[in-house]
């Protein structure tokens, strides 16, 4: 699996607005921009900011698990200013190898209803059907968190109903590859 990292953006995203990149600390300033606003992090975890230092944590355990798994976190790079406009996963839910792979995404506010997520996300699940094989693929969010929930309908996924992940009753979506 070394190496189909780094094909994300290449076999998924056919004349894209954006690159997928995995994480690296050359990311650290716009991975700490996005993490730090409470707006766009309102749904995921306690609902708290990162400091710094989880921002490095994160970077660290992303590059692990590239490692161990072959799949892990990217950030998303506009290609016409090299900005970093959001990140987004393909792991095992709630991190936890026995479980279901999902497809999660985050993005700066200034980017929000511009199809960003949509684009980033069929790259995400083109890499885990094609590369990793998947048959399926889930996403998860908090049930309020309606922007997200369009995107996983938008995908075309299904709702499977309210699952317990992530300490709480989550929103969960599956797409099956045809």
């Amino acid at each position: 699996m070394t190496g189909s990292k780094d094909r994300c953006h290449a076999n998924h995203a056919p004349d894209p607005r954006l690159r997928l990149e995995p994480f690296d600390e050359a990311h650290f300033a716009g991975l700490l921009a996005l993490n730090s606003d409470p707006v766009v992090m309102q749904f995921l975890g306690d609902g708290s900011p990162t400091t710094p230092t989880e921002v490095h944590q994160s970077i660290d355990t992303a590059k692990a698990r590239w490692e161990r798994f072959g799949f892990s976190w990217w950030s998303f790079i506009r290609h016409d200013s090299g900005e970093i406009i959001g990140a987004g996963c393909v792991q095992h839910i709630e991190n936890e190898p026995g479980n279901p792979v999902e497809v999660g995404w985050r993005l700066k506010r200034d980017h929000w209803g511009h199809g960003y997520a949509t684009e980033a996300a069929r790259a995400m699940i083109g890499f885990a059907f094609d590369e990793l094989g998947l048959a399926a693929v889930y996403a998860t969010t908090h049930p309020s968190n309606e922007r997200s929930i369009k995107v996983m309908k938008r995908l075309g996924m299904r709702s499977v109903g309210l699952q317990p992940y992530y300490g709480t009753l989550a929103a969960t979506y599956v797409l099956e590859k045809v």
